[in-house]
């Protein structure tokens, strides 16, 4: 009896000190995620804020970049970027993809300096700052529940499908109140699609994964924490920015 209550004893802390050791992996697994994502939005505010200053002194860059047909290729070079990412990463090794992911964020970057031609300086600081405490709170929600989101998820997929038909639509309508409600509707989408993508994330962690699938995981889970912060703040500053008239 004695010898079956020790093996269940050492059962027992073999059990927990694998528990511990998964739990510790998580977390390194997590903060690699936010170090990445958050190494991601510096590189992106650097590159937007140097564009823009590099436009507001020189106006043919101005020009340029923001009133020619080279304007396209400044949007939607990062969406055909995060295309090839997405669809190649399995077959790029570590190294490449985090370099491809850096690029992506600096792309962005040039993307989005058109926001301060269009809002104050003042208003996008503090719309960042919102944007940060609201994704920060989603997120610790979506890596602490014990819900199962994956409903909400795919509900949420669903609705972000419709709102970029919308958002296609409105191009040639141009209605003020369609885009109101875009943003509404945009700002409740990304809220929940931060929770559903820290949990989804979350769940992708495996122990045994060696170095460069873990690494390929961390940084595809980056990209997605990355756009779910990118698209809630640009909502948000349509709510928030004051238009610098």
């Amino acid at each position: 009896m004695a010898d079956f209550n020790n093996y269940q004893n050492r059962m027992a802390q073999t059990r927990a000190q694998s528990g511990a050791l998964i739990d510790e992996g998580l977390r390194a697994y997590m903060l690699k995620v936010y170090n990445l994502m958050a190494l991601a939005l510096v590189i992106t505010g650097v590159a937007a804020f140097g564009t823009y200053t590099l436009a507001a002194s020189n106006p043919a860059v101005q020009q340029l970049l923001f009133a020619s047909p080279l304007r396209w290729v400044v949007m939607l070079a990062p969406l055909a970027l995060v295309f090839f990412l997405s669809f190649r990463i399995q077959n790029m090794s570590v190294s490449a993809a985090q370099t491809t992911f850096w690029v992506y964020a600096a792309l962005m970057g040039v993307s989005l300096s058109s926001i301060f031609l269009v809002y104050t300086g003042q208003s996008i600081v503090q719309t960042f700052f919102v944007t940060a405490a609201s994704f920060g709170a989603l997120s610790l929600y979506g890596y602490t529940t014990k819900k199962d989101l994956s409903g909400m998820g795919s509900f949420l997929i669903m609705g972000l499908f419709g709102l970029i038909i919308a958002s296609i639509v409105n191009i040639f309508l141009a209605s003020s109140a369609l885009q109101f409600a875009i943003s509404a509707i945009g700002v409740l989408i990304f809220a929940g699609l931060t929770a559903y993508d820290t949990q989804k994330i979350k769940e992708m962690y495996f122990d045994a994964d060696d170095v460069a699938v873990a690494g390929r995981k961390a940084i595809m889970g980056a990209l997605t924490l990355y756009l779910d912060f990118i698209n809630l703040f640009t909502f948000l500053l349509q709510f928030l920015g004051n238009r610098d008239d």
